[in-house]
């Protein structure tokens, strides 16, 4: 019928074939010898059983005697063409599953059409592609064998069906005992679902249930009043971590039961997690009931707790707040308990504190204080101000503290007294921290390279969170490197609490800044209690004695307090003294009696940005005790901020 092309890739010398162990048997029809040859001798090196017929008649009678897996079908054959055959195939349901693959020159797209209306499978053009003819056949026996497979799986699962429906109804005598037991399990996952696994008690789902109620009694009845406390545990961390997590459970277990004995019948007590614990006081008509149950339960607390082998003592703190027809949903009474909560501990734990609605304004304000803290990191909205350092003994400049001020958008400039401690307790005092220690380097070296700051140190406090940051050395070697700053002329100061809270940590740290060369000081000293022994310890080269002592010195001899044992002590130790809150030209005077080696404070100079910072160096100023006009260096250099 048409000739092949004889440019396609006879593979002759291909031996690749992997026969199954069933060959799949393929019936190629075709009036052509060399198509048959040809087609025969690529498909038998493929590992299939070949069979052939060179006209229509002979494959329908090849498909009666035994049918194929497969035909390759011509259409252009004398006699009857590859359309009848094909539709006689469809029609005798003996052969009608039997992929069909016509091979034909006819190109035009009705052709196409009848042979896929006949029952053909897929249709290849002549001169075909050997490889195109041998992925096609593929891909029919492969849907030949998933055919299969599904008839098989079909009749399995049919006998599975048979099998299960005789299994099922020997089940269902057993299905009622399951419903039934179920039922009880049910029971017991509600139970588990909404009580406290380790004390038994009702846990916040519960709770905020029983809550609800409550408030939606008082909407109805303005007479159903109630209260909400919640308390927690002071210290628990220290019980955890010292005698371990059993003894924390079973302390746990010992508080739930002493607090249900300090309460009424109509009272709930409820497990919030941890060591917190929720309290509803049902039928109440004011604050007074309230207060008196929390004033019980810290009384509790100060009973020691016997623990196995343990007496354990430990404190509580507890938030009030009376319900109120206006509360829409029972979190919200749990946010303000936990608001004023909050705030007991802060006023010094151990107390009850009653939620006012200022709180929650506040705690508003807080939250908002906190984003504006955060976008004013990202939008560079900080500066660093410079406090002159004296050197008393000269009454020249030494050095400056750089100290952060923070020019907020709408507020204009904010005290670090209100958003330093928001940065300590977010953790976003790191960031500002590195920063400040960046823009101060960069000034000093700044200074340096104009020939107005080479002997000046920069005092940079460093705080807690900062000291004991992983890649501080890291980033601090950065900034060393990055501004060519002399490691000298760097002075970290770290809180004399922060070193004592974090003893041996800190101490190794503090060794390897001054390893580098950098300077250390103890800020506010004489306000942690530390021991001379540990002091001995610490590798530091300054004490910063506390404004607290100095404002009490007055000229008078018998009103210097400890800066004399300060000053006398850090010198029997081989380092230097720092005076913060100077003020008066006295007490400039008595610190310089004593040998005081540096001095700080508004005497010599409020902080400073950094123009006006960078004028005092230029105009290298000196004070003196003598002189009342003294002050008149630092009149101009005016700041509404105190130093922090």
């Amino acid at each position: 019928m048409t000739v092949p092309n004889h440019n396609i890739d006879t593979p002759s010398d291909r031996s690749d074939a992997t026969p199954s162990e069933t060959q799949p048997d393929i019936l190629i029809v075709d009036d052509t010898p060399e198509n048959l040859r040809l087609l025969t001798r690529m498909l038998t090196k493929r590992g299939y059983k070949v069979r052939q017929a060179k006209s229509g008649i002979m494959a329908l009678q090849a498909v009666a005697a035994l049918p194929p897996d497969l035909i390759l079908l011509d259409i252009m054959m004398p006699g009857m063409d590859g359309y009848e055959v094909c539709q006689h195939l469809k029609a005798n349901p003996q052969s009608a599953e039997i992929p069909v693959i016509f091979l034909s020159s006819l190109n035009g797209v009705l052709d196409k059409v009848k042979a896929f209306q006949m029952g053909g499978a897929d249709y290849i053009s002549k001169p075909f592609q050997l490889e195109e003819v041998i992925s096609r056949v593929q891909n029919q026996l492969v849907l030949v064998s998933a055919q299969r497979q599904i008839r098989q799986l079909n009749a399995e699962l049919e006998a599975r069906v048979r099998r299960r429906t005789a299994q099922l109804e020997r089940a269902n005598q057993h299905l009622q005992r399951e419903i039934e037991e179920h039922q009880r399990t049910q029971e017991v996952l509600i139970h588990m679902a909404f009580h406290d696994a380790l004390t038994k008690l009702p846990n916040r789902a519960l709770f905020l249930e029983k809550l609800y109620g409550a408030l939606a009694r008082l909407q109805a009845d303005a007479s159903e009043g109630f209260a909400v406390l919640l308390l927690d545990c002071d210290r628990f961390k220290v019980v955890n971590n010292s005698l371990g997590y059993s003894v924390g459970d079973e302390l746990l277990k010992a508080i739930g039961q002493r607090l249900g004995s300090a309460l009424g019948e109509r009272d709930t007590l409820a497990r919030l997690g941890g060591d917190e614990f929720a309290i509803l006081l049902d039928g109440i008509g004011n604050l007074d009931r309230a207060v008196g149950v929390a004033e019980d339960l810290l009384s509790e607390f100060s009973k020691p707790f016997h623990l196995r082998q343990h007496e354990v003592y430990i404190n509580a703190s507890v938030g009030i707040v009376l319900g109120a027809a206006d509360y829409e949903q029972p979190e919200d009474l749990l946010r303000d308990a936990d608001t004023a909560l909050y705030r007991a501990k802060a006023l010094g734990k151990g107390q009850y504190h009653i939620f006012d609605p200022e709180l929650h304004q506040f705690a508003i304000q807080r939250l908002q204080l906190e984003t504006d803290l955060r976008r004013s990191l990202n939008d560079r909205g900080f500066m660093v101000y410079y406090q002159p350092i004296v050197a008393l003994s000269t009454g020249k400049l030494a050095g400056f503290e750089a100290l952060v001020r923070w020019q907020h958008p709408t507020r204009g400039l904010v005290s670090p007294a209100e958003f330093i401690p928001v940065a300590e307790e977010t953790g976003l005092i790191r960031a500002l921290g590195i920063w400040v220690l960046e823009e101060a380097c960069d000034r000093l070296r700044t200074w340096q390279q104009q020939g107005v700051g080479s002997d000046l140190t920069m005092s940079i406090n460093l705080a807690v969170q900062q000291l004991l940051q992983r890649n501080l050395l890291d980033q601090i070697d950065r900034l060393l490197a990055d501004t060519q700053l002399d490691p000298r002329c760097l002075k970290l100061e770290i809180t004399e609490s922060a070193l004592m809270e974090n003893g041996e940590a800190a101490i190794a740290i503090l060794h390897q800044l001054r390893s580098r060369g950098i300077q250390l000081s103890i800020d506010d000293f004489g306000t942690g209690y530390s021991s001379l022994s540990y002091l001995h310890r610490l590798p530091v080269n300054t004490l910063k004695i506390d404004r607290s002592f100095v404002k009490r010195m007055d000229g008078k001899s018998g009103n210097m307090g400890l800066v004399p044992a300060i000053i006398n002590m850090a010198h029997t130790m081989g380092i230097s003294a720092i005076a913060e809150g100077v003020e008066t030209p006295q007490q400039f005077a008595q610190l310089q009696n004593l040998h005081c080696d540096f001095g700080q404070g508004y005497l010599f100079g409020v902080p400073l940005n950094c123009q006006l910072a960078t004028e005092l160096l230029q105009s290298q100023p000196r004070w003196r005790p003598q002189s009342p006009a003294s002050r008149s260096h630092t009149k101009i250099y005016s700041d509404p901020i105190s130093a922090i």
